[in-house]
This record gives structure tokens, sequence and C-alpha cells, in this order.
């Protein structure tokens, strides 16, 4: 151990086991830490992947499994929450939008945000170019 190649040969694997875990385990981690918090937010409507392929709706989610709908027939089979691959179409969330609707229909467009006043003409002009256009024709 007193002979400095074997120290800086010990010093370099060192360095190389730490990347290592840097460049591979922490993004691994970083990624199941996602994937269990997509699981554990599933709620009833959500439309699904399993791991298996089948795409299926949430129809009731329990602890540690969930009901869905598949087919045409409307099949319900129980899946653990576990075999969910990815989710297609997060169901929506209602209670938002109605409060952002609420909002632009009780404020005027002068308390509304300028972005969203440019937006609201651009689209305002867009329809009229395109009412112009069916006249045309």
């Amino acid at each position: 151990m007193n002979n400095p190649a074997v120290v800086q040969q010990l010093v370099i694997f060192a360095i190389l086991l730490f990347a290592m875990w840097f460049l591979i385990m922490r993004p691994q981690k970083k990624k199941e830490k996602e994937i269990n918090n997509m699981r554990n937010s599933l709620k009833q409507g959500d439309e699904i992947i399993t791991i298996g392929g089948i795409y299926g709706k949430v129809m009731k989610v329990k602890d540690e499994s969930i009901i869905i709908q598949v087919g045409v027939d409307k099949v319900k089979f129980e899946i653990t929450k576990w075999a969910v691959s990815k989710v297609v179409n997060a169901a929506p969330d209602n209670s938002k939008k109605e409060v952002e609707e609420t909002k632009k229909k009780s404020l005027p467009k002068k308390l509304l945000k300028k972005d969203e006043v440019e937006a609201e003409e651009a689209v305002e002009v867009s329809e009229a170019v395109a009412e112009e256009a069916k006249n045309e024709d």
C-alpha cells in the first residue's frame, strides 16, 4: 500500500464507481419515484396501459389494486397498481376548469392577463378570417 501507483489506481477505481452510480443508479431511482407517484395518483376515469399492453379505463381505485374496464363489452377486472405501465389520458379535473371559466366570465378583459387577452383576440381574428373564407367560396 505504500506504492503510489496502487493508491492512484484505487482512487481512479473509486471515481469510476461514483461516476457509474451517478450516471446509472441515480436516474433509475428518479424514474422509479416518478412511476410510483403516477401509480399512486391514479383516479377514476383515467385511461391506462398495463405492462401486458391492455388498454383500460380506471373504474375504482383501492389501496394496492385498481378495477379497470376494457373492451367494447365493458369487461371489468382487478389488477395490482404495479401492473400499470402508463396513463394514456388522465381524467379531467373539473374543479380547476370550472374555477378558470368563472374567473374569465366574471373579470373584464382589462383585468385578465395580457397574454390571455392577446390569445382571445387572436382566436377572434382567426374565426373572422375563417368566416370570410367560407363566404368567398
